[in-house]
């Protein structure tokens, strides 16, 4: 188990300031948010891959700008959009590769097209990813069909080795649900974390400002899958400067440091 911190937390910063700022403070593991497509250039991927090495970080996951647009792009009626939408995330998984990062989190469709077809156009960016050393996981949002635990239930039972998922903390909290559901709901198949604290002032808080349950969430979760990464990802108007996010970053890591694999073992 990983804690890291996402350049998302920075925006609207150009990326490249977000990744400085993160690791020349010592943020050793990074979610890299991908804004434009200009980022995507191969020239851009490698400035960032060498400012990880300069600062001995490293990225393990890359969330796309685009996640918008997969409503239309990959679950309407139009076949050649598929087509298109597919060919253009190979830019995506070739940033990663250059990178070193290998999960890439995917929002997924937000109208109700049924289990079946979700799983079959998400089936083909999985085989996709793959083919580039990239595990594409769905991540539940509750603005789309990816809200509800009962559907993350079944479409892992019915993707089976073919699934992973990322489980983000605050947007099972919007979607009226508990985290430990999806944990539940996805079981080994959890492979990344977008987490924050949560209470009664808010659902995406600084780490220890609010009254999540960080001890039996990390418990859980490393019973389920060790080597899942958890990732700080706030809101910018959620904390007053770096300090806040390095410190939350470190008691993040203070936290999930008895599930590492190097204590584990």
């Amino acid at each position: 188990m990983r804690a890291g911190v996402s350049t998302a937390c920075l925006y609207p910063k150009p990326l490249e300031e977000s990744l400085y700022d993160l690791t020349v403070n010592g943020v050793s593991c990074v979610e890299i948010f991908i804004n434009t497509h200009s980022e995507l250039k191969k020239g851009f991927a490698h400035g960032a891959a060498n400012m990880l090495r300069r600062f001995d970080a490293q990225c393990v996951s890359v969330h796309p700008f685009t996640c918008e647009i997969e409503p239309l792009m990959f679950f309407s009626d139009y076949e050649r959009r598929i087509n298109d939408i597919l060919e253009y995330y190979k830019l995506y998984f070739r940033f990663m590769n250059i990178v070193g990062a290998d999960i890439f989190v995917f929002h997924g469709g937000k109208a109700d097209r049924g289990k079946e077809l979700y799983c079959e156009r998400y089936s083909q960016l999985y085989r996709l990813g793959k083919e580039f050393g990239i595990t594409v996981a769905v991540e539940n949002v509750s603005r789309c069909q990816s809200a509800s635990s009962a559907f993350i239930r079944d479409i892992a039972r019915m993707l089976g080795n073919e699934f992973a998922f990322v489980l983000d903390t605050k947007q099972a909290i919007r979607a009226g649900e508990s985290p430990f559901a999806f944990l539940e709901a996805a079981g080994d198949k959890i492979r990344h974390v977008h987490i924050s604290d949560s209470g009664e002032l808010g659902d995406c808080m600084l780490i220890g400002k609010g009254s999540f349950r960080f001890k039996q969430f990390f418990q859980r979760l490393a019973q389920l899958n060790p080597d899942a990464n958890v990732i700080l990802e706030l809101y910018r108007s959620g904390f007053g400067g770096i300090s806040d996010l390095i410190s939350s970053y470190n008691r993040l890591v203070g936290m999930t440091e008895p599930y590492s694999r190097e204590v584990i073992t």
